[in-house]
């Protein structure tokens, strides 16, 4: 009988991978793109050693304010401030409980990228809100109580922009459902809220939210300043959820509504089971995309008057004492900015690639 021997194969040559071969395919392809890449090297070149020189190597990172004799960032300035610029005017002693919900918002995020289970990603969507509120305001379980008055930095930011993210949420969902609904009065409604507050600016809402909501209510009624502004927050975001969630739907093919229909299930039956599902993973860079726009626009809330982590940098900059440090405060808002919008991005893509049915 003959012999049959598996054909050796030969090890790819050495010009087709490696450092040379990824800088010849992606930088030097061919003489237009070499100009390119070596004029981006060019300004690189220009723009990285002063700044790592102002950054890192002329930097002061300790002593006092009199002993600053390098001209570099004065990082002195954001480690004397830095509770300030977390934890606004919370008070030191407490500053585990926002610590801890911190550590609570990382465990609820990684229970819907890891765990499975439906049921407890209800229960943490049902208990996570609660147990945050209760934890940062107090009042409940023999915890002391901070009024929102004393809320501001990065921790009033990010309270913000997770409420307004949240709440907004199924909000937007229930405006891009009435927008296609079959009842003339339903959809006018939500057409008509839509295209107003997409109409109008986010510091709009804001004054309106602060001035002229407390109007509408009787006299004794007194709204907290900043739940003023998480309303007004979440009804703006809940205007361009709607959208991106109405996009989603239309590019859903109108087999998938009469592949419900056939099924016998219902309006609210298709919708939640079959419609739903495929819309919103569809429309996920898009809302990632309104979700990071919604934490940069947070800034706003200064001029109602909360002191979030851009509006600390001012105010510690007023201090007599630690005059002109504008710059390294900014550059520093600047590195918490880009570090969440990136963070959230990176987290979008990798629900993106769970939820991928195409391959």
């Amino acid at each position: 009988m003959p012999v049959y021997t598996m054909k050796e194969t030969k090890p790819a040559p050495s010009t087709s991978k490696g450092v040379v071969f990824w800088l010849r395919e992606n930088l030097f392809p061919d003489i237009k793109n070499s100009l390119l890449t070596l004029t981006g090297f060019y300004f690189l070149y220009l723009a990285i050693p002063p700044l790592l020189t102002w950054m890192i190597f002329d930097a002061t990172w300790s002593g006092t304010q009199e002993e600053i004799v390098n001209e570099g960032a004065r990082w002195i300035f954001i480690i004397e401030k830095f509770d300030q610029f977390i934890y606004g005017f919370y008070p030191e002693s407490l500053h585990w409980r926002p610590n801890l919900v911190l550590l609570i918002t990382v465990l609820f995020l990684g229970s819907f990228k890891f765990v499975g289970n439906i049921k407890v990603k209800i229960v943490a969507i049902l208990t996570y809100p609660f147990i945050c509120f209760v934890l940062i305001s107090g009042g409940w379980f023999g915890l002391e109580t901070v009024g929102t008055e004393k809320w501001g930095g990065l921790m009033l930011t990010l309270v913000v922009a997770a409420v307004g993210i949240i709440a907004s949420f199924p909000i937007g969902i229930v405006l891009a459902l009435g927008r296609q609904s079959d009842m003339p009065i339903v959809k006018t409604l939500c057409i008509g809220f839509i295209e107003f507050i997409r109409g109008v600016p986010l510091i709009t809402i804001l004054f309106m939210a602060s001035v002229v909501l407390p109007l509408f209510f009787s006299d004794g009624i007194d709204f907290d300043k900043l739940l003023r502004a998480l309303i007004g927050i979440t009804l703006f975001q809940a205007a361009y959820i709607a959208e991106v969630v109405r996009g989603g739907l239309q590019a859903i093919p109108k087999g998938q509504y009469e592949a419900a229909k056939s099924l016998g299930l219902g309006y609210w039956q298709g919708m939640i089971f079959i419609i739903l599902p495929q819309a919103l993973k569809i429309s996920i860079p898009n809302l990632v995309g309104s979700f990071i726009s919604l934490f940069k626009d947070t800034t706003l809330v200064l001029i109602i008057g909360l002191f979030d982590i851009l509006a600390m940098v001012t105010l510690t900059n007023s201090d007599t004492l630690w005059l002109g440090y504008e710059i390294e405060g900014y550059v520093f808002v600047t590195f918490i900015y880009w570090v969440i919008c990136f963070s959230m991005s990176q987290y979008s893509k990798s629900i993106e690639r769970k939820f991928n049915t195409e391959h």
